[in-house]
């Protein structure tokens, strides 16, 4: 996927309008968890340092009605990134107008700007009318008019057809490139799933098989082995006939888990043994079992013969995409699993490995292995929707080389 990256464009002057993921933890005005922000200071820094007048757009959160406004306002992303960049932001607190046009107007070469949280426009006098969400056209080409380029390093929300992604990119007179995160993202994720280097495993977990359907059934064509952990699992131990107790079963998904343990042979690894409990609880009387699952116990994490089972497998690997825990791995009790196969990733320094998603992505960050990793994904709805197959309309809008 030949796209033009921030290098290919004259920024010297330029305002360039630039789309980053600044959507992150915010309490009491202070910034938690600043990796998105830090995240996207290559890109940022790479624009200032070659003369262009970077103005940033990002959503935080959902604002679905006026109240929902104060509590998500950019303001306090805005210092924090002055703070890293060790330089003033000028924060815009309008989406629209005259405040944010002469700000813009009045920017030098190297400057920083940051408007106000898009999706403020997706509440207008009080009704909820998406137009950022719902890619409104009147919206995208009014930003886009604010600039002479556009820059998308917002992976994140790459699967979403927004119009500060695909609406500016649309509307943008200049040319729209990738960042540098954007760029590695469709690298890595690009190259694992089209061009792996062989054996190529997929790790796949989380609650439920329909969230994962386009995933496993893009990935069978395409790996060599899928490793299925987490409670989609129990679906498949379903239509295979294993008794499952009271562990999570979508029922209406078990003809579609014996289609795909049909077309998939040998390709899918189940777990072989279960940590389970009596109730849903971190504080649960816990057992391991093997094979069926009797009534009134649930499996909530894979068990040790399983980890050494997927260890086994992942072994031999050269290309590894992980996403989604093992277990319920918000309850520590739980969470073994989950840590277990993170631990051993680190350990593969002869393979590309890739991690996408919430649980997966705190599992090597509480583990330390991150740095191990070779990428760790910034999107877990579009790095899924990637792993499916489908394109990404927010990459699609980038202008190809």
């Amino acid at each position: 996927m030949a796209k033009l990256t921030v290098e290919d464009l004259p920024l010297e002057g330029k305002k360039v309008l630039m789309r980053v993921d600044f959507n992150v933890p915010i309490k009491d005005g202070v910034v938690g968890d600043d990796n998105r922000i830090v995240a996207a200071l290559p890109t940022i820094k790479y624009v200032i340092d070659h003369g262009g007048r970077a103005i940033l757009f990002s959503h935080l959160g959902r604002i679905k009605k006026e109240e929902d406004k104060p509590g998500l306002s950019l303001r306090p992303v805005a210092e924090r990134l002055s703070n890293l960049l060790n330089k003033p932001v000028t924060f815009v607190p309008v989406t629209e107008g005259k405040q944010l046009e002469d700000a813009i107007d009045n920017m030098k070469n190297g400057d920083v700007l940051l408007v106000q949280n898009t999706r403020y426009e997706d509440v207008k006098d009080g009704e909820y009318v998406k137009r950022e969400s719902g890619n409104d056209p009147e919206l995208g080409k009014y930003w886009a008019s604010l600039g002479d380029v556009f820059v998308n390093d917002a992976f994140g929300t790459a699967h979403r057809k927004h119009a500060s992604n695909v609406g500016i990119a649309t509307n943008m007179p200049g040319k729209a490139a990738a960042g540098y995160l954007m760029e590695k993202e469709i690298k890595f994720l690009g190259d694992a799933v089209d061009n792996p280097e062989r054996p190529f495993v997929a790790i796949l977990g989380g609650a439920k098989v329909s969230d994962k359907i386009g995933v496993i059934d893009n990935l069978l064509d395409k790996a060599d082995k899928i490793i299925i952990g987490g409670g989609m699992a129990y679906t498949f131990y379903a239509a295979k006939g294993i008794k499952v107790g009271n562990s999570l079963v979508e029922k209406d998904k078990i003809d579609v888990a014996k289609q795909i343990l049909d077309k998939a042979g040998d390709k899918l690894v189940l777990p072989i043994d279960n940590v389970v409990a009596d109730k849903f609880n971190n504080d649960a009387y816990t057992k391991v079992v093997e094979g069926d699952i009797d009534d009134g116990w649930m499996a909530l994490d894979i068990g040790p013969k399983s980890v050494e089972e997927f260890k086994n497998v992942l072994k031999d690997a050269k290309t590894v995409v992980w996403n989604g825990p093992m277990g319920v791995f918000e309850m520590p009790n739980f969470a073994k699993g989950t840590l277990e196969i993170g631990k051993f990733l680190g350990t593969l320094t002869d393979a590309t490995t890739i991690v996408g998603g919430g649980d997966s992505t705190a599992a090597v960050k509480e583990l330390g292995v991150a740095d191990k990793l070779t990428h760790i994904s910034t999107g877990g709805g579009a790095s899924l929707t990637y792993l499916e197959g489908n394109e990404l309309p927010g990459i699609a809008a980038i202008s190809d080389k």
